[in-house]
């Protein structure tokens, strides 16, 4: 099975297999280390939590199909991908990335995006160099407000009205901090929602969100 390297927006509608894979892929994992001086101990180490992966590669975007090199026909022009991961970049929203044959499949930002725009002997090829940054959702808490009125035994029914291209795993992880979540906002809408609506939905749909 040959190896493939994806990125994709937030809402997975827009796409980009890169047409040339990388020679290599390096991945950083951190993890947190403090160390301290301790009277009559000397210097130890406290531990921290893992940090974020950062995945960096390059590559090049080529401007004709050849079979030595590349991996599939029909790929866009060298400048449309560009265009298309500056934009990704711009919108300040995390990405996913994904080699398949892999266990690297993660939301990710981009860090830095740099690109030749001619390199001797290779008119219209497109060289580039990323580094990407594993992104985490920051859970969303809700905080009761301090009232002098007796608690009321009725609890509140939040609801959320769709908009264009909302999907339920979207949903569950503003609401909940986990897309895993989204059959909890199914079950409480099957009137309102689609067998699959864990996929797009139409807008203007008002979910109660339990």
């Amino acid at each position: 099975m040959a190896i493939e390297f994806w990125l994709t927006n937030d809402r997975n509608t827009e796409r980009v297999r890169l047409p040339v894979n990388p020679d290599t892929l390096n991945v950083t994992s951190p993890f947190g280390f403090n160390d301290v001086t301790v009277a009559n101990l000397g210097e130890v180490t406290i531990f921290g939590d893992r940090g974020l992966k950062e995945f960096s590669f390059g590559t090049f975007f080529p401007a004709h199909y050849n079979s030595s090199y590349c991996e599939y026909r029909g790929f866009k022009a060298p400048y449309t991908y560009v265009a298309i991961i500056e934009k990704w970049r711009d919108r300040k929203l995390p990405i996913r990335f994904v080699v398949t044959g892999t266990k690297i499949n993660y939301l990710v930002t981009v860090r830095d995006f740099t690109y030749e725009v001619e390199r001797a002997g290779n008119p219209g090829d497109i060289y580039f160099s990323i580094t990407l940054k594993q992104f985490k959702w920051l859970p969303v808490r809700y905080e009761a407000t301090k009232t002098t009125r007796p608690p009321s035994t009725k609890s509140k029914t939040r609801t959320y009205t769709t908009k264009q291209n909302d999907i339920l795993l979207h949903i569950a992880k503003r609401f909940y901090g986990d897309e895993k979540q989204w059959i909890k906002i199914y079950n409480a809408n099957k009137t309102k929602v689609k067998k699959h609506a864990y996929l797009v939905i139409r807008p203007g749909v008002k979910l109660v969100i339990p």
